[in-house]
């Protein structure tokens, strides 16, 4: 006789799927609508699009990282903030994705690889409990908004397309951080933020190339 399968199971399956193979469709108006295609030689291109694959790779970790953490939330009002920082992630998908495309290049290999780390990364986070499993949503979006400002400024400066997503995702993590922060989140010990820088790195170098 087969065993039912739990439906938390089957909707965090449907959702990895859909965020590693499936594209994104953003609610909001994209942020570089109406935005002339800025002229760039091959290299800056290739730069604009490695930046954007990451940027896009960081929201594919977003999404399986507040997956997991909901999962585990003890307070269902810590949940709900997990979840529409999620849906506000899969709107940056969208952006990301479309600006690869429309820069001729594609996402990363590795999502799926990414998408499964993060997401048992998460459920690690909020089995800790609430304080911790947002603290660990504040600091993650303190240190995306990191990389999205070193994008900013390393961005071809006629690029103004990708320069309009970057600035806005900026925007919304800063906004996720405070609703964490509001919620109760708890700062993180030094030793974690710097595991997290780490793995960081290692995520943007890659997805950079790959």
């Amino acid at each position: 006789m087969l065993l039912p399968i739990p439906d938390n199971l089957i909707i965090n399956l449907d959702k990895a799927l859909r965020t590693v193979f499936a594209s994104a469709a953003s609610r909001r108006a994209y942020p570089d609508a109406g935005l002339d295609e800025p002229e760039m030689n091959e290299a800056e291109k290739r730069h604009a699009a490695g930046l954007m694959r990451v940027n896009h790779c960081g929201e594919v970790c977003a999404q399986a990282l507040y997956a997991g953490q909901a999962l585990t939330a003890r307070n269902p009002e810590a949940a709900k903030a997990l979840l529409e920082a999620s849906d506000e992630e899969t709107e940056h998908l969208a952006w990301c994705e479309k600006r690869l495309n429309e820069l001729g290049s594609r996402k990363s290999f590795l999502n799926p690889l990414w998408y499964a780390g993060s997401f048992g990364l998460g459920v690690v986070a909020g089995a800790l409990g609430d304080k911790w499993n947002l603290g660990f949503l504040a600091e993650t979006e303190r240190q995306v908004e990191g990389h999205l400002d070193s994008h900013l400024a390393s961005l071809p400066e006629q690029d103004a397309k990708s320069r309009a997503i970057v600035q806005q995702m900026k925007e919304d993590e800063i906004r996720h951080a405070e609703t964490a922060i509001a919620h109760g989140g708890a700062e993180l010990p030094l030793p974690v933020k710097m595991a997290m820088q780490l793995t960081s790195k290692i995520m943007t170098k890659t997805a950079y190339h790959l």
